[in-house]
């Protein structure tokens, strides 16, 4: 039996990837094809399921990759052959989306779909730049209109008279034609003064906004090439801009950050930077491999009970044991007995995720402080496991055995370069998008030097930031400079150090 297609149509907002909706999302997971927009955020993307088949169908300056028509007719294809399609467009597919339409080849097709509604950028870009579209000291009414009316078909199509007369006006895709919106709302009776804005690259940290009045926003946009995507907001409301402009006030707004670890323990780091407004960049230099031979391992999971303490020194490390321990057909039962120490918080959170309660976290997250945390234990003849990874300090091992204790150091995973190039790094550098590269281990340091290259020469304007001591010394030592440095080696503290930074260097070229 055939399996039945459908078609979801689905609104992924305007362009901050956190505004797609929760069923959106949904829908992006059930796809075994995705055909997007221009507009739609790579973050949307990584949703889909591994296997999913992706198709671009995005216009840019007009330009269409596939014109509506092949739209329209891979919808069908892919659908009629059995195949769940996630049709992702920008902003809601019913305003200015042509998701009707598309709507409509389906059902003429008899083939079932599912509209999903997004957030339309006429309110969320107006939103994030701090303009309220109805006020009651303002306006009650409001209207969204298109833009893109070709100015040279001779009658418009759109009631000037009457959009003259509502409150506030939202023009979507009207860069190309801002002076001729301006004139016929003034000939229709609009006031010249009346404030306007424009907006682009919206709720993303590349927004910019232009504010001028009806009567000189065409002047300005021209002089600043002011370029789309962007929407055209025309209302008093644009007045409550200065005091209500919160977006673009974030401490990191604008600003792009490089994060060097490993994407699948980037998340948390990347979200909290968005947070503070930044340009995130991934840019992952290492992976986490598992070890050439579980060997060792395995030996220390057979002798567990001649363990008084396990260490773990990273949530990678506590995450590969804990698998192999799996693997290996035992559980967190035969830790009984066994007390539990971790380098710092973040690998406190990952062991007690599973249930397992830490006894032990230093106050300095390195690994002198766990040295100094045993410090006023007596385990004199006593055995320890370190399950680390391959290449490490010995600070912990040496330290501890000069109190007398035994440590069975055993290789649990490696960090191995990734497969990035520094051609993807180097493009985001030579359009001056970079503020600021992030290394969180010497291992990520080594391994982005030498993805970049003996030739590679830090931009001026680029700013390094580490956590921790032994990270800032491994850059150190390969030459670059460390400018960002927190007191607490956690990524929270690290995020929060790069923000007071950058405040505290707007506010010196103020």
């Amino acid at each position: 039996m055939t399996k039945q297609g459908k078609v979801y149509i689905i609104g992924a907002g305007p362009g901050d990837p956190g505004l797609i909706t929760l069923r959106g999302v949904e829908c992006i997971r059930e796809a075994d094809v995705i055909i997007y927009d221009h507009l739609v955020s790579p973050e949307i993307l990584c949703h889909a399921r591994q296997d999913v088949r992706r198709i671009y169908a995005g216009k840019r300056g007009g330009e269409h990759t596939l014109v509506q028509d092949e739209i329209n007719r891979r919808l069908v294809e892919e659908a009629g052959n059995g195949a769940v399609v996630a049709r992702i467009k920008g902003g809601d597919p019913f305003i200015f989306g042509r998701g009707g339409e598309e709507a409509e080849v389906l059902r003429e097709a008899g083939i079932p779909f599912e509209v999903v509604p997004g957030v339309s950028s006429a309110v969320a870009v107006s939103a994030y730049a701090g303009i309220p579209l109805t006020h009651r000291n303002h306006t009650a009414s409001v209207a969204f209109v298109t833009g893109h009316e070709d100015p040279n078909k001779g009658k418009s199509g759109l009631d000037w008279p009457a959009l003259a007369g509502i409150g506030t006006l939202v023009f979507l895709m009207g860069v190309k034609n801002l002076e001729a919106i301006a004139e016929n709302l003034i000939r229709c009776g609009k006031d010249p003064a009346t404030p306007a804005a424009l907006i682009r690259w919206g709720t993303t940290p590349d927004q910019e906004t232009l504010t001028g009045t009806l009567n000189d926003i065409a002047r300005k946009a021209k002089e600043g090439r002011f370029s789309p995507p962007a929407i055209f907001v025309v209302g008093s409301v644009v007045g409550l801009r200065e005091t209500l402009n919160w977006f673009e006030t974030k401490p990191l707004f604008g600003l792009g950050i490089v994060i060097t670890r490993p994407e699948a323990q980037a998340e948390g780091f990347a979200k909290l930077l968005r947070a503070q407004g930044a340009r995130v960049i991934h840019f992952p230099v290492i992976r986490i491999a598992p070890p050439e031979s579980w060997a060792e391992l395995d030996g220390a999971i057979d002798r567990l009970e001649s363990y008084r303490w396990i260490i773990f020194t990273s949530a990678n490390g506590a995450a590969f044991f804990f698998q192999r321990l799996r693997e290996r057909g035992r559980d967190i039962r035969d830790l009984k007995g066994i007390r539990i120490a971790t380098i710092g918080p973040a690998t406190a959170a990952a062991v007690e995720a599973l249930r397992i309660r830490v006894d032990l976290v230093p106050e300095e997250f390195i690994s002198e402080g766990v040295v100094r945390a045993f410090a006023g234990e007596d385990l004199r003849g006593c055995r320890l496991l370190l399950p680390r990874a391959k290449e490490a300090r010995d600070v912990i091992p040496e330290g501890l055995a000069k109190m007398g204790v035994t440590v069975d150091v055993v290789t649990t995973y490696r960090t191995v370069r990734s497969d990035r190039e520094a051609a993807e790094l180097l493009s985001f550098l030579a359009e001056e998008k970079v503020d600021a590269i992030t290394f969180t281990s010497p291992s990520t340091v080594a391994h982005f030097l030498g993805i970049m290259g003996p030739g590679f020469h830090l931009p001026p304007k680029v700013r390094i930031a580490c956590i921790g001591p032994v990270t800032e010394a491994a850059a150190r030592k390969a030459g670059l400079p460390v400018d960002i440095l927190q007191e607490r080696y956690t990524i929270p503290e690290l995020v929060d150090t790069i923000a007071a930074y950058f405040e505290k260097e707007k506010k010196v070229h103020r």
